[in-house]
C-alpha cells in the first residue's frame, strides 16, 4: 500500500479538508503532531470530526519520520499528515479529452513547457488556484513528477489538492485539442506584445516554458499570440512561477472587470 507523508500546515490542511468532503473508503489518514498550537488544533479539529486517526508524539519521532523527505519537506512545523492508499495519481489528475467535454465557457489553462523544478510547478498551482485557473496542463516527460507529492504540495500551499492538472504526452497535439475547443493560445516569451496591450478572450490558454530554453519552437507555432510581461529590472527574467502568476492575475482581472 502506497504512502505520502505532507508537511506544512497549508498543506495538510487542505489534504485533509479534501478527503473529509470525499471520505474514499480505501484512503487512511493519520495525523502526528507534538506541538498543539493554534493552527494545529484546528486541524486536529477538522481530522476528529471526519474521524480521522490522530496522535500526539514528541518531536523527534516526527523527525524520523520525515528524514528521508526532501530537505524542502522536512520542516514539520510540529505536525505530520501520512495517507496511506493513495493511487498513484491524485483525483484532480484528469484526461485532457474528458475535461474538453465540460469545461467551463471562461476558462483559462495554462500549460508547462519543460518546467522541470516541482518548487516552480508548485508555486504555478498556488497561482492557478488563487486567480481562478481552471487546468494545468503538463507533458508525460520534460516536467517535475506532478506525483512528487511532498514538494508539490508543499510548494503550492496545499492547492495541489484542488487544481485540476492533465498529464498528456504531446504537448502540440493538446494545444491542438485546446484550440478545437476554442481556446486562443498565448505563448509567454520575451519580443512579443507587452502584457498591457492584451485582452484576453474567455477561453484563453497561456504556455510557459523553461527558463533556459523557452517554449519549444512546434509549440510556440501553434500560438496565437506571444506575450511580454513589461519589467525594469537589471537582470534577464522573471522567476517562471513568478510569470506565470503576473499573466494569471492579469487575466483574472481582467475577468472580473468584465
Amino acid at each position: 500500500m502506497s504512502k505520502n507523508i505532507y508537511t506544512g500546515f497549508h498543506a495538510v490542511e487542505e489534504k485533509v479538508k479534501l478527503y473529509s468532503v470525499s471520505k474514499p473508503k480505501e484512503i487512511s489518514l493519520k495525523i502526528f503532531y507534538s506541538k498543539p498550537g493554534p493552527r494545529i488544533k484546528k486541524i486536529i479539529s477538522l481530522a476528529k470530526d471526519s474521524n480521522f486517526e490522530v496522535s500526539l508524539v514528541n518531536e523527534k519521532e516526527l523527525d524520523s519520520m520525515v528524514s528521508s523527505l526532501p530537505e524542502t519537506a522536512r520542516d514539520h512545523r510540529g505536525i505530520i499528515l501520512l495517507v496511506e492508499g493513495e493511487k498513484e495519481n491524485s483525483k484532480n489528475q484528469i484526461q485532457l479529452e474528458q475535461w474538453i467535454t465540460c469545461c467551463p465557457e471562461n476558462a483559462v489553462v495554462i500549460v508547462l513547457d519543460s518546467v522541470t523544478d516541482p518548487h516552480n510547478v508548485g508555486a504555478i498551482l498556488r497561482s492557478c488556484d488563487q486567480f481562478g485557473a481552471s487546468l494545468m496542463v503538463v507533458p508525460d516527460h520534460r516536467s517535475a513528477d506532478i506525483n512528487n507529492n511532498e514538494i508539490i504540495a508543499r510548494a503550492s500551499a496545499g492547492a495541489s489538492s484542488w487544481v485540476d492538472v492533465a498529464k498528456v504526452p504531446n504537448l502540440v497535439r493538446a494545444v491542438q485539442i485546446l484550440k478545437s475547443a476554442g481556446f486562443w493560445i498565448y505563448g509567454a516569451d520575451a519580443g512579443g506584445t507587452t502584457l498591457s496591450k492584451i485582452k484576453f478572450p474567455k477561453k484563453t490558454c497561456i504556455i510557459m516554458g523553461s527558463e533556459g530554453s523557452g517554449i519549444a519552437r512546434l509549440l510556440q507555432e501553434q500560438c496565437d499570440e506571444i506575450v511580454s510581461i513589461p519589467t525594469c529590472g537589471k537582470i534577464d527574467s522573471l522567476n517562471v512561477s513568478v510569470a506565470a502568476g503576473v499573466l494569471l492575475y492579469e487575466a483574472y482581472r481582467q475577468k472580473l472587470e468584465n
